[in-house]
């Protein structure tokens, strides 16, 4: 943020001249009030959309919980939750496009990074990456009722926010998933840019992936702003893009090589999405 002040652009001359009294500044219009389609569409979000996502995650949530009660490794949790995100995108009637499908790992390890702009990112994740993974989040999802409860009970890792030491064990457990051959997804701008522009990556995903000596696979995901806006309630409809990148090997990289890895891979997605901007 920038801190507000005098303009900088006036001389000393300039403002000890008196200044003849001038008109008061014209009000800047006031934006057109929204029309009866957007009101509609807004009062459909917050009545039909938000209580039906709100019982799907509910529901799905308590079927992940039963599921945990036999399967300790978390494949029929991330299954269910597969289907979780499938229905929230058809309910919301949104459709995904999928390129780059070729690029997916399936028989080792990855790590899989991608940028994030909207709530509406993780169901999309979810219902078009058809591998088994688990995410990196911040430990205050994991405190949400039926959503928490499904987070924890299917292996997915919680990131301590703030304290660095706890930061730091978060992510060699992570090592140590990736290791023992489950693949990890994390969003390395740290949170949402609620701005829009792609954030400055943390260290943290590529540590990881150097750690673990597993692959990074970038993903770019454009649309879902549009989708679900930061910040609000209102759902629109609409098309959604996701890009699976060539992976970046990490084999033989080491600890000198973290930054080069973690610019290589923010170029490649932002990349990505200026071409799915200028598409």
């Amino acid at each position: 943020m920038k801190a507000a002040g005098t303009n900088s652009g006036s001389s000393p001359a300039a403002a000890a001249r008196p200044v003849a009294p001038s008109a008061p500044a014209a009000t800047p219009p006031e934006a057109p009030p929204p029309g009866w389609r957007e009101r509609l569409s807004h009062g459909r979000s917050l009545l039909i959309f938000l209580p039906l996502y709100a019982l799907a995650t509910a529901g799905f949530g308590m079927a992940s919980l039963g599921f945990s009660l036999f399967d300790r490794s978390g494949r029929r949790q991330h299954g269910t939750a597969q289907a979780w995100a499938r229905w929230l995108l058809r309910m919301g009637a949104i459709r995904v496009e999928v390129r780059g499908a070729e690029n997916l790992i399936f028989d080792r390890p990855c790590v899989l990074v991608c940028n994030h702009s909207s709530y509406m990112d993780i169901p999309v994740i979810f219902s078009r990456l058809p591998l088994q993974f688990r995410i990196l989040a911040k430990e205050g999802l994991f405190k949400f009722p039926f959503l928490g409860w499904h987070l924890r009970r299917s292996g997915h890792l919680p990131v301590a926010r703030g304290a660095a030491a706890g930061a730091m064990k978060s992510l060699l457990r992570a090592a140590d998933v990736v290791r023992r051959g489950q693949s990890v997804f994390i969003f390395p701008e740290g949170g949402r840019s609620m701005a829009g522009p792609l954030q400055p990556f943390l260290p943290g995903a590529f540590f990881l992936a150097i750690r673990a000596q597993a692959p990074v696979v970038p993903v770019a995901l454009s649309g879902t702003r549009a989708v679900l806006p930061p910040h609000s309630l209102h759902l629109h409809p609409g098309r959604v893009r996701l890009r699976i990148l060539p992976a970046v090997e990490t084999a033989g990289l080491g600890k000198t090589d973290l930054e080069a890895l973690q610019t290589r891979v923010r170029e490649q997605i932002a990349a990505a999405l200026a071409a799915d901007a200028a598409s």
